[in-house]
């Protein structure tokens, strides 16, 4: 199987070096070439029109940053002729309803698609942990699954196209709500005098713990956000995409309006690239480094 891979950056840079170690063929396509030079020093196809990726795979995986993106690569050249008796697999995070838009111009244009968004960053990515979850038939999970497997130890058929969408954001949403209220928490310890240490003893040994504080405490404590394996923009635009999505329901979203607030201001402090972590100094800034 020969797999066309659009959108090489941060997860979708070491997901295509994964299908690679595992001797799948890749075409590559990036809207920045130069990031395709690790695959191409990796022993992948590299061109520079999408539609050339497109016509030469069975399958095309996306992993782009939005809908926008997704709709420019798609419709560039003659990208979309080159959808019809393809598979279309999108894997990045955007709306249900965004997701069920695209499905239906590529099945109008003679292709199948699939949604398949991943929960897990770079280190998940190279240890072939992702939690990837489908939207799709089950005819199409079965005929795919050796291809998610490369991914996931275990990928999750959730339902049909728009519901593993929802999940993904539903998850996102928490991360940013959980990292929130962490740092919260944690800033307020340090101002009325209590060790974080003390803090982070109990916290373990109660059911309020989730790994994710010890992986972010480090760097909140230190004011360390670079490198980050999800930056504070990724998501901020993951919040707006919930909220937008959510304001069809009868949610009370004052709370996840509150955390976009917060977030928001770390985008104003200039953390808009750093690991989303940095929420802390948006919250605490006068007791970074306490």
């Amino acid at each position: 199987m020969k797999v066309a891979f659009l959108g090489t950056g941060l997860m979708g840079l070491p997901m295509a070096q994964r299908l690679l170690e595992a001797n799948v063929e890749v075409i590559a396509y990036n809207r920045t070439p130069e990031k395709l030079e690790p695959l191409k020093a990796a022993g992948a196809e590299v061109v520079t029109r999408p539609y050339q990726a497109i016509s030469a795979a069975e399958c095309s995986i996306l992993m782009l940053s939005n809908a926008a993106a997704i709709y420019s690569v798609l419709l560039s050249d003659r990208s979309w002729q080159s959808v019809a008796g393809r598979s279309i697999i999108q894997m990045g995070t955007i709306t249900p309803t965004e997701s069920k838009e695209i499905r239906d111009a590529v099945v109008a244009a003679g292709g199948e698609y699939i949604e398949a968004p991943v929960l897990g960053s770079t280190p998940e990515v190279k240890d072939g942990k992702l939690i990837v979850m489908v939207g799709a038939h089950q005819e199409q999970y079965q005929r795919h699954l050796e291809l998610f497997q490369h991914f996931s130890p275990e990928p999750l058929l959730v339902g049909p196209v728009g519901t593993a969408a929802a999940l993904k954001l539903a998850l996102n949403q928490l991360i940013a709500s959980m990292t929130t209220a962490f740092a919260l928490s944690v800033g307020f310890a340090q101002r009325q005098g209590v060790s974080v240490d003390l803090f982070m003893y109990i916290l373990r040994q109660s059911a309020l713990y989730a790994p994710t504080f010890d992986k972010k405490l480090q760097r909140m404590l230190d004011s360390n956000y670079a490198n980050p394996n999800f930056s504070t923009k990724h998501l901020m635009k993951d919040i707006d995409l919930f909220i937008d999505e959510a304001k069809s329901t009868s949610l009370n979203l004052s709370g996840v309006e509150g955390v976009r607030d917060i977030i928001d201001t770390a985008m104003k402090m200039s953390l808009s690239d750093a690991d989303y972590s940095s929420i802390f100094s948006a919250i605490n800034s006068s007791t970074d480094g306490a």
